[in-house]
């Protein structure tokens, strides 16, 4: 029989399926530094962005015929290495591009409408808070015809923009794999109106830093930062910044001299360059809105996951 780690667990959509399918699945959590000693007993690992897949776990899975990635990006998986073994790499990109899209636009309004400001004060002294917080918020700015550069335009790129049209913004996109893209924006099905396809131009990402009133990344991690101090000197002066792609695209250090100067008016972000987050000089910032890494965890995309990994894992060993 078919053994399963889901080591980051799984919707119970997408474990009945594999159990309908016959297959074992283990949900029991192992540590990172337990991992290759164990992995052994399965024939299939998968994971979310806690666990991390290296060449050691690799070399240690002898019995390792597939890896799953319940998300998007699978820079935590050394996919290389994995298929130079024969071992095939799967993901899950398109179930939580709209989840993690409207984690972004939280994080917009939070910024435009000092909603972080008011709710980490005014439970502190609701009297004496109330004056000065309404004062403040009275600075608060629309998102409609504001100018959103998106750094990445794939699914959840893509998904972003589809909202920015909707609420009245103009974008600009930066996707070195792109000249143009179309994309369908939909109505609710109430409205009975038909889809309308818009083409995206992509612009530089000099072009985007500097036009744009908010900039969004929905870019893979890598070694280095997409967004440092050179990028944040080429910003409008007061932009906002969110971050709900990966931890380390956004140079920490350089964004929080950004935030104190005022270079940058507010950030929002999702995922830091170590999670838990070990740098938090950015964090309780009366301008900075953060969440704990959960731009896909949603009940809807959670679901739309299991089910889309487990379809995946079944079809494969079908074939």
């Amino acid at each position: 029989m078919t053994k399963i780690l889901a080591n980051d667990g799984i919707n119970k959509a997408g474990l009945q399926l594999l159990q309908d399918a016959g297959f074992t699945v283990d949900t029991t959590f192992i540590p990172q530094n337990e991992l290759a000693s164990k992995i052994a007993d399965y024939d299939i690992l998968l994971v979310r962005s806690a666990t991390k897949v290296s060449k050691e776990i690799i070399d240690a899975a002898t019995n390792l015929k597939l890896i799953g990635r319940g998300g998007v990006g699978i820079d935590n998986i050394d996919s290389v290495y994995a298929k130079s073994k024969g071992i095939p790499v799967v993901n899950t990109p398109a179930a939580s591009s709209v989840s993690v899209a409207e984690l972004v636009f939280a994080h917009l309004y939070s910024g435009c409408r000092f909603l972080n400001l008011s709710n980490k004060d005014l439970p502190l002294n609701p009297s004496g808070n109330f004056k000065d917080l309404k004062n403040a918020a009275s600075k608060g700015i629309e998102l409609k015809g504001k100018i959103l550069g998106i750094l990445g335009f794939g699914r959840i790129g893509q998904e972003v923009a589809k909202i920015a049209i909707g609420s009245g913004m103009n974008v600009l996109a930066y996707d070195p794999f792109f000249k143009s893209k179309d994309i369908e924006v939909s109505f609710h099905e109430a409205l009975k109106l038909n889809p309308i396809l818009i083409k995206i131009p992509m612009a530089s990402k000099e072009t985007v830093l500097q036009n744009s009133d908010f900039i969004t990344l929905h870019v893979p991690g890598g070694p280095e930062a997409v967004i440092g101090a050179v990028e944040f000197e080429m910003m409008k002066k007061g932009a906002g910044l969110v971050n709900c792609a990966r931890g380390g695209v956004v140079d920490e250090v350089a964004m929080t001299e950004a935030l104190k100067n005022g270079k940058l008016a507010f950030a929002g972000v999702d995922v830091f360059a170590i999670e838990p987050p070990v740098y938090q000089d950015f964090i309780g910032l009366p301008n900075v809105s953060v969440s704990a890494h959960v731009g896909a965890s949603t009940v809807e995309a959670q679901e739309r996951i299991g089910k889309e990994i487990a379809t995946i894992i079944i079809n494969h060993f079908k074939n």
